[in-house]
């Protein structure tokens, strides 16, 4: 679980913030106002301070806000000036944007406010198309506005160039103020009431969000252009209404309603991707007609409200199509407002003890939960007052008994140096008489108390609490605002603000409270120390308002709980499996203290573990050499597991035939292990069986199957075949439970035990299984390598699309939804409690996305519709258009992902699509644009739904920024303390670089952002810090000067494509580059040399490739396409480049290993090295010219060598 944050406000305005991982309240301390309320979303927070103004806190990130600004540079030619600035009258602007419509000159852009700065000045963009230009970055065209080509040609007669700008958003972790500024000028009015949501009403564009608001004359406002490189919007526009609303919920999706002032409440209709405010309002009425509603929360699926008498509700009946609901449901505790958010999880204030509560039970099938529980943690500064509790409570005792109260000392030496509040320590026996105040000394200010919220409603009915004579008098009535003057003439000393916490004063956990004038009360809390009597009017009067001293120090006594006033969870990712820190007892904080004395430290645990290993050693030893004369009983041991199975019969007509499935292990007098697989089946009446031996198991593979649980035994021959063995359990439970023993058979077989090596090859299926295959010394020997179908590969627990790693034993890897996880060890999945430890096996999520496509045929008649020709794919299939696929028909992957939304329509597809989602094309399955033309007679659109997955794995999450790609160095650091380089690709296209990976911290500590001026989607480093990255619009880049002392180097360098190719991925070795194009080609990269680390060219080298990956030895490895098998063409394959050495780099052929179903494979931590094999020479003149022959040869250095080769009768550095 990712780490949030929970906000609420207390009664003071004061902001806190609560983490998902940590146990206490947050307060956040640059906030100079007071805040009435808050909601919050995971990147932001948005807040209304008592001015009635909204601020907006956007959290630090690792990688910045920027936008980028571009304008274009439009030139003619004419024969007197050749290409100038002088246009025609009918031409674009000469300063314009793309479309040449706007007049966009450089001075015309300005900062949007004062929270953005520029990043550098305006620069021309030398890249198009994927492909530098020319030193001015100019393209050539006929005319305006045809498209603009690289080259100049004889008939160019005009060209353009581009210029571009950043500007980056600096306002983060403060909280900025937001214009309440409209189209037509400023608001009218000020705001009372804010929600924020909306972030999935689409996929595209990403980061976008809703902002509503509710101004105190009861109308909504509407924020307009708030998304992911705007965070502050664009401007406020008035939403019609049918009546006058207090308090407005916007849910994460298209779910938005209010409270009326009459107590009735309105639900917002038509909000689309494409109008985001909707379209009406629909009246829904109060659940109790007596008592209206005063507070409404909605989530994905889900509305509650509060009204009138604190009685919560819930709606049942929520959702997208019907998000009026059909009925109310009361449920128990009374609450004065509650919040709905991420996952629809539910929080409250109680209106009994203003605390803050959590929906337990909040599941998928039961939205409204079962019990509430209180929150129930101390805040940042309660640690502090329970240290000291020591020390105060000797002076508090000396005060409340002794009849004498001591006043604030005139020093400052006891308030916060930098202006911030702080409740003065009060001394005992401090002389009566004080110098009189400075006049120039400018007082503090304080602001009022407001009461427009919860707070003069909460204490209305608190009374003053008494407790002894000693203690206070009955206390004075309350002074009205502005009735004690600063410096008044009769009194000769005048009163001091008495700081007592309520626990001292009234001995009971409510404050007391009078209705005074807050700058008055800072006025007496300068004047100098006095000792007032107990029976003193004046002493008692300033009693009662010193008991309870607003925005000082801590108003809170030490046993007390914070009194809240609103709380937004709409950041906060929890779920009813989360496991929180946050519900402790009242006395946990105490107890905390206490055992933290009591407690053993680590050294004296591991002490005392060493101490009982070592007498457990003892003892085995000495019964061991007592018994060792005799014969062993048991030479050797057999036991067998039988059950029964189905069995996808080898031959034709291949069906599910049901059979006994049965594993014999036996293990020899040496400890040695080995086993027998047998699967009996009858054939025309006549029983026979199959069998593999265990040490013969290549792997084991859990296999994707929508209705039944199976997986599929692998051997050498059966690899080459493509054809295993493959087999369905009754159960998941059964099926996991046969696949942890095989795999552990199997790896007791071969001696294997234990996490993978450091050298350890790991590949991930395109299910998202996760496997790792320990290399032999001979797997990268020449001319003779270990076969790749001999290879043994094991499951690891988890679910990642991609695993990287080095030879270090530092392990990344990266999810379907982007979340980047750092190995940790081994176990979890189904080997939960078999040869493995739950210490570092944690709880692992992966969402991705199931998509069918809509398909059409235009007609004369009438025009698109669902109704093909007879030679046409099925109307509602997947992306081949062979399957049928409808919304009612599709399935998750398999049984183990559960569905977490509903179908929706996806823009995000390649090749855009128009305002409804539709792709257009001539016909099927031709290319897909997103715009229709005259001879478009098809088209299809995308609907995607989500589903997730819930399992577990040696893999701990690194939060906050999701991943699409990651690389990490071949051989970098040699110790446990030096930095290990590795580079990142946010989902959003940034280059990252992590700081602080190390051996000892895999995970790192920050991201260092790599600013280029496009978003990438493939990187790869290797030897000698070599950098090289894929642009999005498949241009090739190289990142210059990367050291150790400069970890993000200095400048991209622009490598040109192959020809007519777009690149997709790439992976750096120790001194070689290969790449794959969008089209399955392999690229290698000629030329590279210390000196000229770019290279000069590229070299194909085959077709159907998926993934390449280049190890620290230079050794080759690739995911292929369209292997040919025993049965048919196998997609997603292992395979090995033979004959890769310094002298041919690009190898010879290829050797296939496990497939298909193989989608990402990474070798870069294989650094073990063949054992020399020294051939016999040939001819007595290169004898003569090798070194001794019985000298062993060096070994094989891991960094850039340099090598010196024949190519054209030229000697080339490579």
């Amino acid at each position: 679980m990712s780490v949030s944050l929970l906000w609420a406000v207390d009664v003071y305005g004061r902001v806190y913030s609560l983490s998902t991982g940590g146990q206490q309240w947050e307060q956040c301390h640059d906030a100079v106002l007071e805040f009435k309320r808050v909601t919050a979303v995971q990147q932001c927070c948005w807040g209304i301070a008592c001015d009635h103004h909204i601020y907006l806190n956007v959290h630090s990130s690792d990688v910045p806000i920027r936008y980028q600004e571009e304008t274009y540079e439009n030139q003619r030619w004419n024969p007197k000036d050749n290409f100038s600035d002088h246009l025609l009258p009918s031409d674009r602007w000469h300063w314009s944007d793309i479309t040449g419509l706007e007049h966009q000159p450089l001075d015309s852009f300005l900062l949007p406010s004062t929270n953005w700065e520029w990043e550098g000045d305006w620069y021309i963009d030398e890249n198009f198309g994927g492909e530098p230009t020319e030193k001015g970055g100019w393209t050539y065209a006929l005319d305006f506005p045809a498209t603009c080509l690289e080259d100049k040609k004889w008939n160019s007669c005009v060209r353009r160039r581009r210029w571009i700008r950043y500007r980056r958003y600096k306002a983060t972790d403060t909280w900025a103020k937001i214009p309440s500024e409209g189209h037509s000028g400023p608001l009218p009015d000020p705001f009372n009431d804010i929600s924020c949501g909306g972030w999935e009403i689409s996929e595209e564009p990403r980061g976008r969000l809703s902002l509503w608001a509710v101004s105190l004359q009861g109308k909504v406002w509407f924020r307009e252009g708030i998304h992911h490189h705007s965070p502050e919007g664009e401007g406020w526009e008035e939403v019609s209404l049918p009546g006058e609303v207090v308090q407005i919920s916007c849910g994460p999706g298209d779910l938005v309603w209010a409270v009326l002032w009459e107590g009735q409440l309105i639900v917002r209709e038509g909000i689309t991707r494409d109008c985001s405010q909707g379209s009406s309002w629909v009246v829904v009425d109060s659940p109790n007609p007596e008592a209206g509603a005063i507070h409404v929360a909605v989530g994905d699926n889900v509305v509650w409200a509060v009204t009138k008498d604190n009685k919560v509700w819930f709606r049942r009946g929520i959702n997208s199509h019907n998000p009026c609901g059909s009925g109310w449901i009361g449920m128990v505790g009374e609450m004065v407002m509650v919040n709905v958010g991420l996952n629809d999880q539910v929080w409250g204030i109680s209106c009994v003890d203003r605390a803050v509560y959590f929906r337990q039970g909040v599941t998928s099938s039961e939205l409204s939960g079962k019990a509430w529980k209180a929150v129930n943690v101390p805040r940042d500064g309660d640690i502090r007052s329970h240290s000291s509790a020591s020390i105060s409570s000797l002076h508090s005792a000396g005060c409340f008994f002794s009849g004498e109260i001591q006043a604030q000392s005139v020093m400052s030496e006891d308030l916060d140096t930098e202006g911030g509040p702080q409740t003065a320590v009060l001394e005992v026996g401090a002389c009566p008489s004080s110098p009189p105040i400075d006049p120039d000394v400018p007082k503090p200010r304080i602001p009022k108390v407001t009461s427009d919220s919860f707070i003069s409603e909460m204490l209305s009915d608190r009374e003053v609490k008494q407790e002894g004579a000693t203690a206070a008098t009955t206390a004075s009535p309350s002074i009205p605002e502005e009735e004690v003057a600063l410096g008044e003439p009769e009194a000769k000393c005048p009163p001091p603000a008495l700081v007592l916490s309520p626990s001292l004063s009234g001995g009971l956990g409510d404050p007391q409270w009078s209705n005074v004038d807050l700058e008055e009360t800072q006025t007496h809390l300068a004047v100098g120390p006095a000792v007032v009597r107990a029976d003193s009017a004046d002493t008692c009067s300033l009693s009662s308002v010193a008991t309870y001293t607003l925005c000082q120090g801590e108003p809170y006594g030490a046993d007390e709980h914070p009194l809240w006033a609103w709380v937004s969870g709409g950041g906060c990712g929890v779920n009813c499996h989360s496991q929180l820190n946050w519900f402790n007892s009242a006395t946990a904080l105490a107890s905390s203290v206490q055992s933290m004395s009591l407690s053993i430290s680590p050294a004296q645990t591991a002490a005392w573990r060493k101490q009982i290993f070592e007498q457990l050693s003892e003892r085995s030893k000495r019964e061991m050499d007592h018994f060792k004369h005799y014969e062993q009983a048991v030479e050797q041991s057999v036991w067998v597991k039988k059950g029964t199975m189905q069995w996808w019969r080898d031959w034709k007509p291949h069906k599910w035939v049901d059979v006994r499935f049965a594993l014999e292990q036996f293990s020899g007098p040496e400890g040695n292990q080995d086993g027998i697989l047998f699967l009996y089946y009858n054939f025309n009446e006549e029983k026979k069986y199959l069998h593999a031996f265990i040490n013969e198991v290549t792997i084991l593979v859990p296999v994707l199957n929508d209705s039944k649980h199976t997986f599929a035994v692998y051997t050498a021959e059966r690899t080459k075949q493509r054809w295993p063995i493959r087999l369905a359990a009754a159960t998941e439970v059964e099926m996991h439970d046969w696949l942890a023993l095989l795999s552990v058979s199997c790896c007791d077989s071969r001696g294997i035990q234990g996490p993978p090596s450091k050298q350890a090859i790991w590949s991930v299926t395109c299910k998202g299984d996760i496997f790792v295959c320990e290399p032999s010394p001979s797997l990268e020997a020449c001319p003779y390598p270990t076969p790749c179908d001999q290879m043994f590969w094991r499951q690891v627990g988890g679910h990642l699309r991609l695993v990287e790693c080095n030879s270090l034993g530092v392990v990344w890897g990266v999810g379907y939804d982007h979340t980047a996880w750092v190995y940790t060890g081994y176990g979890g999945g189904f080997f939960q409690g078999l040869a493995s430890s739950t210490d570092n096996i944690f709880t692992q999520t992966d969402v991705k996305c199931v998509y069918i496509y809509e398909n059409q045929r235009w007609n004369p008649v009438t025009g698109y519709t669902n109704r093909g020709l007879p030679t046409d794919r099925y109307m509602w299939s997947d992306a081949t258009g062979l399957q049928e696929c409808t919304k009612a028909n599709a399935k998750p992957p398999s049984p183990h992902w559960t569905w977490v939304a509903d179908w929706t329509i996806d823009y995000g597809i390649s090749g855009g699509t128009d305002r409804e989602g539709w792709q257009y094309a001539a016909d099927f399955p031709r290319s897909y644009h997103g715009h229709k033309t005259l001879k478009d007679f098809v088209r299809r659109r995308r609907w995607a739904r989500k589903c997730k997955l819930t399992t577990t794995g040696p893999w701990q999450e690194v939060p906050p920024i999701p991943l699409s790609d990651v690389t990490i160095v071949l051989c970098g650091a040699q110790s446990s303390v030096e930095p290990i380089p590795l580079w990142a690709i946010s989902n959003k296209g940034d280059v990252l670089c992590r700081l602080g990976v190390t051996l000892l911290t895999p995970a790192g500590t920050s991201w260092l952002h790599v600013g280029t001026d496009q978003p990438f989607k493939s990187i790869s480093i290797g030897g000698a810090n070599q950098v090289w990255a894929i642009a999005r619009d498949g241009s090739a880049f190289y990142r210059g000067s990367v050291s150790s002392e400069s970890p993000a180097g200095d400048c991209w360098y622009h490598i040109p494509c192959p020809e007519r190719q777009k690149l997709q991925q790439v992976s750096v070795g120790r001194t070689s580059v290969y790449t794959v194009d969008q089209n399955g080609n392999l690229w290698f990269r000629q030329g590279l040399t210390p000196s000229y680390p770019q290279g000069s060219s590229w070299e194909h080298i085959c077709n159907n490739v998926r993934k390449v990956s280049v190890g620290p030895l230079d050794q080759v490895w690739i995911i292929a396409d369209k292997v040919q098998g025993s049965h048919s063409l196998s997609c997603g394959t292992v395979c090995h480049r033979l004959g890769v050495q310094p002298m041919e780099p690009k190898g010879q052929s290829w050797d296939y290993g496990i497939g298909g179903g193989w989608d990402h494979i990474t070798v870069r931590g294989n650094s073990i090295e063949a054992p020399r094999v020294r051939m016999p020479s040939l001819t007595p003149s290169l004898t003569s010219s090798l070194t001794d022959p019985l000298r062993p040869p060096p070994p094989r250095s891991l960094l850039p060598v340099m090598i010196t080769e024949m190519e054209n009768g030229n000697a080339v550095r490579c």
